[in-house]
């Protein structure tokens, strides 16, 4: 495919500075682009590169400079992944049926368009809507229920009843619905509790690799429309997450807390459990949260506080070494006024 510049800003709604007759076969970094590339500064720390870019075209907020064409938009980044897909699309899954190889339960239901790979597992009262994709390996327990254009890819495993919306996506190996660690102790023993509530991830949520979302024990875990889970994180039993939350690798977050809408968690935050996080809150990552936190605050640290006044701190803690040679010396010169002045 090629559009020229001029037909790239109409499909991304920018406004062409300099030659939009340029044609555009591709899109890439500013640091990898050549000549017939789009490219996009997103970040002031990328400016540089931008000025030694051999892009032909570049997105960006505001004019900057830069030897390339340049298309100014409201959110360069958002641009930049429209032009992605017009070039390249998403992944095409192959249209294969329904294996022989499948083992499907005769009380299992499944809308049309479904492709089932090889091994796959439909257990009894499994329900598909139409156009799922299920890889190699994935196993369904029974009664569990898929929305329309799901993709489960290879070994995924769903425990019994879970319900996964419209449109879910979960990478290679991940589990839903299995049991939390939910015990009750007695004279030293462990006595497990029954986990008698689903996993429910509702509409376009995407599930990272790995990643593990219990089931509840009385109340349903739930994730959020629209919420994107990376990889490796673990969401406890009983826990809510609000819509449109962005959660990054090898977070875990224990049980029965409940997370607003649009909340970013960074990488190896972990969350206690039985705690508010309110709406907008970000995260900073490898922060570690024990406390309920209002909307709209960015928190950094162990344990995470606002992020401004967490900044200082622990800028602060590179200074104490100093510090105490400060404080020793003065110390020193303290003892030494005070015997003096006993003299």
């Amino acid at each position: 495919m090629t559009k020229t510049v001029e037909e790239l800003a109409r499909i991304l709604h920018g406004t062409v500075e300099g030659d939009g007759s340029i044609p555009i076969h591709d899109v890439t970094t500013l640091e990898l682009a050549q000549a017939g590339h789009l490219s996009f500064l997103a970040n002031a720390r990328y400016a540089p590169q931008a000025q030694h870019t051999k892009a032909s075209a570049v997105l960006v907020p505001a004019q900057v400079h830069t030897p390339a064409t340049q298309i100014i938009v409201g959110n360069p980044y958002y641009a930049f992944t429209q032009a992605l897909v017009l070039f390249h699309g998403h992944r095409q899954h192959k249209q294969v049926g329904v294996s022989p190889q499948a083992s499907i339960d005769p009380s299992a239901t499944m809308g049309e368009g479904c492709n089932i790979h090889d091994r796959v597992t439909l257990s009894e009262g499994v329900t598909l809507a139409r156009r799922c994709t299920l890889y190699p390996g994935v196993f369904l327990g029974p009664g569990v229920t898929l929305g329309e254009g799901c993709v489960l890819y290879p070994n995924v495993t769903v425990y019994e009843n879970c319900r996964l919306g419209n449109r879910v996506t979960i990478h290679a190996n991940s589990t839903i619905g299995q049991d939390g660690l939910g015990y009750s102790t007695e004279a030293g023993v462990h006595y497990k509790i029954p986990h008698i509530a689903r996993a429910i991830l509702e509409d376009d949520v995407e599930l990272g690799a790995n990643t593990c979302v219990e089931r509840g024990s009385l109340q349903d875990t739930v994730v959020g429309a629209g919420s994107k889970i990376g990889s490796q994180v673990v969401i406890g039993h009983g826990v809510q997450v609000g819509a449109h939350c962005m959660i990054v690798a090898q977070t875990g977050i224990a049980g029965s807390t409940r997370l607003g809408h649009h909340c970013v968690l960074a990488g190896q935050v972990g969350i206690g459990g039985h705690i508010e996080i309110g709406n907008h809150v970000t995260v900073a990552a490898k922060s570690g949260v024990n406390q309920s936190i209002p909307d709209g605050q960015r928190v950094f640290g162990y344990p995470a506080f606002e992020m401004e006044k967490a900044v200082e701190a622990y800028s602060a803690i590179k200074r104490l070494p100093e510090l105490r040679r400060h404080v020793r010396e003065l110390e020193k010169r303290l003892r030494s006024l005070e015997a003096s002045s006993r003299k």
